[in-house]
C-alpha cells in the first residue's frame, strides 16, 4: 500500500497540470464552463488561468467578464481588476454599466474616494436611455443611494419634474425616508390628478406618527399657497386634516373648495357631518350654520338647518349634568324649522328628533308617539323613512315597559329590510330587548347572525354584546348576575338615572369579584357623570385602572377619566397627563387616535 501512494499522487499531479492544456484544447465554450466552475467554487487561481487563456475579446464579453473579475478581486488583484475593465471600456465605449462597475471595483479595493469620483463621472456622461439601466445597476449592486441620485439626475435630463417618481417612491420607501416618500408622492397628481385616490392610498400608508402628518401637512400648504388654482392639494389637505381629526382646519379647505367647484355648500356640510360623528359638535355647528348663512336656496339649505339642530341636541345631550332649559330651547327650534321648511318626507327626520327629544328627555311620551305615527302615516313617505320612525316608536314601547309591542315593530322592520343595515338595526334591538328580558339564548341566536353584518357599526355592536353574555353564562349558565346587570341597563336606557344607580351599587355588593365587576363600575362611572358627581366618577374610574386584573376596560376608563377632567372638572394638566398614558400603556387603543389629538390640544400644539 505505501508503493501505490507516491504513484497516485504522481497521477493528481499531472491530471492538474493537465487540466490547462487539456482546456486549450477543447473548444472556448468549454473553457468558460470550466472556468465558470472553478470559480463557483472558489478555486480562483485555476479560474484565472484558464481566463486569461481566452481572447482579449472574450475575457471583457458580457458573459465573462463579470466571474472574471470576482475571481480577480477575491486575490485581491484590484489593479489587474481594474485594467480588465478599462480594456472592456475601450472596446464597449457606450456600455455606461461598465462605468459604474469600475467604481465598484475601486469601492472593492478600498478606494472610497475614487469609487466616489467615478460614480460622479458615470452620471456626468449619462444619457436619457441610460438612466433607468444604470440605477437598476446601482440598486443591483447595493448603492440605492446612487440609483436615487441617477434618477434626479435623469429628471433633470428630461426637463420634467414628475419623471421617475415611481422608482424613487419604491427608493425612498425602502430606505425608509419617509418625508421624500410623501414629496415625491404628491408630485404624482402634479400632471394627472386622476392619481388622487393612489396618492391617497400612498399617503395613508406612509404616515407612521405625528411628525409625518406635519411634515406632510406642511408640504400640502406649500403647494396649496404655491398653486391657489390646482384644486388637487387642497382635496389632499382636506383630507389630511379630516384624518388628523382636526375639522376647524378641514372646515376652511372645505369653503374654498366650495366656492372653487361652486357645489353651493356640499363639501362643507360633508365635513360638518364627520365633525359630529366624531364628536366634535362645535365644528359641526360651525360649519351647518356656514351652509345655513351663504347658501339659502337647495339643494343643500334645508339638510343643513335640519342637522344644525340635530347637533345641538346632540352636543346638549352629551352635555352633563344635561340642561333642561336648552331642551326646551331645542324643541323650540325644531318647531320653528318645521314651521320654516314644511312637515314633509323630506323634513322626517325632524319630526323623529323631536320624538326622541320629547320621549326620552322631557318626558313627554304621548305626544313622540303622536309625531311618529304623523311619520308613518305621511303620504308619498319612502318605506326607508316610515320604518325608521317604527323603530323610534318600538324604542319608545320600551321605555314605557310595553316589549310586545316593540319587539313586533322591530320584527316588522326587519322582514320589509332584510339583510339591509336598517334590518340589521332593528335585528340588533331585538336582541337587546331579548338581553334586557333575560332570554340570552334568544338574543344570542339574533347577535350570532349580526356579527357578520355589513355595517362595522353594527357588527361591533353585536360582538360586544355577544361576548358580554356568553364570558357571563361559561361558568354561570344561569347567568343569575347578567340578569340583574341586563335589568340595570334596561333602566339606563329607560333614562331611570337614579334606580340604575342604586341596582349597580345593589349588584356590586351581592356579587364581589365578579367578572362583571369592571362592567359595573365602568357603567356606573357614565352615569355619575351624567348626574354631575364628577369627584364619585373619577373615583370609580381609579377602581379599574388601579386593578391589576382589569385588562379588558383599563383604557376605556383611562380615556374616560382623561374626558371628565378635561371636560367637566377643568382640570387640563391631570387630563393631558392621562391622555398621556392612554397612548404609551394602551398603543393598540381605539381611543389612541382622539387622545393624541386631545393630548396635542392641551399641551399647546398648532393643530
Amino acid at each position: 500500500m505505501r508503493c501505490l501512494r507516491p504513484i497516485v499522487l504522481s497521477v493528481a499531479l499531472v491530471t492538474a497540470a493537465a487540466a490547462p492544456l487539456h482546456a486549450q484544447q477543447e473548444p472556448e465554450g468549454s473553457a468558460i464552463s470550466l472556468a465558470r466552475e472553478y470559480a463557483r467554487k472558489g478555486e480562483n487561481e485555476k479560474a484565472i488561468y484558464l481566463f486569461g487563456r481566452l481572447r482579449t475579446d472574450e475575457q471583457t464579453s458580457p458573459n465573462v467578464l463579470p466571474d472574471y473579475l470576482a475571481s480577480l478581486q477575491a486575490l485581491k488583484r484590484y489593479k489587474d481588476a481594474e485594467k480588465l475593465i478599462k480594456r472592456a471600456q475601450r472596446q464597449r465605449p457606450d456600455d455606461s454599466l461598465l462605468g459604474v462597475t469600475l467604481g465598484l471595483g475601486y469601492l472593492k479595493a478600498g478606494d472610497e474616494a475614487a469609487s466616489q469620483k467615478q460614480f460622479e463621472r458615470v452620471l456626468g456622461q449619462l444619457t436619457t436611455a441610460q438612466v433607468i439601466p444604470v440605477a437598476a445597476e446601482f440598486q443591483r449592486s447595493g448603492q440605492p443611494e446612487w440609483a436615487v441620485r441617477t434618477y434626479l439626475r435623469g429628471r433633470e435630463l428630461a426637463n420634467k419634474e414628475t419623471e421617475y417618481s415611481p422608482q424613487l417612491i419604491q427608493l425612498y420607501t425602502q430606505s425608509g425616508q419617509q418625508s421624500k416618500v410623501m414629496v415625491e408622492t404628491l408630485r404624482l397628481v402634479q400632471d394627472d390628478e386622476r392619481q388622487l385616490p393612489f396618492v391617497r392610498n400612498m399617503l395613508q400608508n406612509s404616515i407612521q406618527d405625528d411628525k409625518d402628518f406635519a411634515a406632510l401637512e406642511k408640504e400640502l400648504l406649500g403647494l396649496v399657497q404655491k398653486n391657489p388654482d390646482r384644486t388637487v392639494y387642497s382635496e389632499l389637505l382636506l383630507w389630511l386634516q379630516v384624518q388628523r381629526h382636526d375639522f376647524t382646519g378641514a372646515l376652511v379647505q372645505a369653503k374654498a373648495l366650495d366656492r372653487r367647484s361652486h357645489t353651493e355648500g356640499q363639501r362643507v356640510l360633508d365635513v360638518a357631518e364627520i365633525a359630529r360623528r366624531n364628536k366634535d359638535y362645535d365644528s359641526a355647528i360651525q360649519g351647518y350654520e356656514y351652509v345655513v348663512r351663504e347658501y339659502k336656496a337647495p339643494p343643500w339649505y334645508a339638510i343643513a338647518r335640519q342637522r344644525l339642530v340635530q347637533t345641538r341636541e346632540e352636543q346638549v345631550r352629551n352635555t352633563y349634568p344635561i340642561n333642561q332649559a336648552q331642551l326646551q330651547s331645542l324643541l323650540q327650534e325644531y318647531q320653528q324649522v318645521l314651521t320654516d321648511l314644511g312637515r314633509t318626507p323630506e323634513t322626517a327626520p325632524v319630526l323623529r328628533s323631536m320624538a326622541s327629544l320629547l320621549a326620552f328627555q322631557l318626558d313627554q311620551k304621548d305626544k313622540a308617539i303622536t309625531l311618529l305615527n304623523e311619520v308613518i302615516n305621511m303620504p308619498r313617505a319612502s318605506l326607508e323613512v316610515v320604518d325608521q320612525a317604527k323603530i323610534d316608536l318600538a324604542d319608545i314601547f320600551l321605555l314605557r315597559g310595553e316589549p310586545w309591542e316593540a319587539t313586533l315593530l322591530y320584527s316588522q322592520v326587519e322582514k320589509s329590510h332584510k339583510d339591509t343595515p336598517l334590518g340589521y338595526d332593528a335585528k340588533l334591538r331585538n336582541a337587546r330587548l331579548s338581553y334586557f328580558a333575560g332570554d340570552f339564548k334568544l338574543a344570542q341566536s339574533h347577535l350570532d347572525i349580526l356579527k357578520q353584518a355589513t355595517s362595522r357599526e353594527i357588527a361591533n355592536d353585536a360582538m360586544q354584546l355577544s361576548l358580554l353574555i356568553t364570558d357571563n353564562t361559561a361558568m354561570d349558565t344561569a347567568g343569575v348576575a347578567l340578569r340583574d346587570y341586563a335589568a340595570v341597563e334596561q333602566l339606563v336606557f329607560q333614562n331611570k338615572i337614579t334606580e340604575a344607580l342604586r341596582g349597580l351599587d345593589a349588584l356590586l355588593q351581592k356579587y364581589p369579584g365578579h367578572a362583571l365587576q369592571d362592567e359595573s363600575w365602568y357603567l356606573k362611572a357614565q352615569l355619575q357623570r351624567r348626574t354631575g358627581d364628577y369627584p364619585g366618577a373619577l373615583a370609580t374610574l381609579e377602581k379599574i385602572t388601579a386593578n391589576p386584573k382589569s385588562d379588558v376596560l383599563s383604557d376605556d376608563a383611562l380615556f374616560l377619566a382623561a374626558s371628565i377632567l378635561e371636560e367637566n372638572v377643568q382640570d387640563r394638566e391631570k387630563a393631558q397627563q392621562l391622555y398621556n398614558q392612554v397612548l404609551v400603556k394602551f398603543p393598540g387603543s381605539i381611543y389612541v387616535a382622539e387622545a393624541r389629538k386631545r393630548f396635542r390640544k392641551l399641551r399647546g400644539d398648532a393643530l
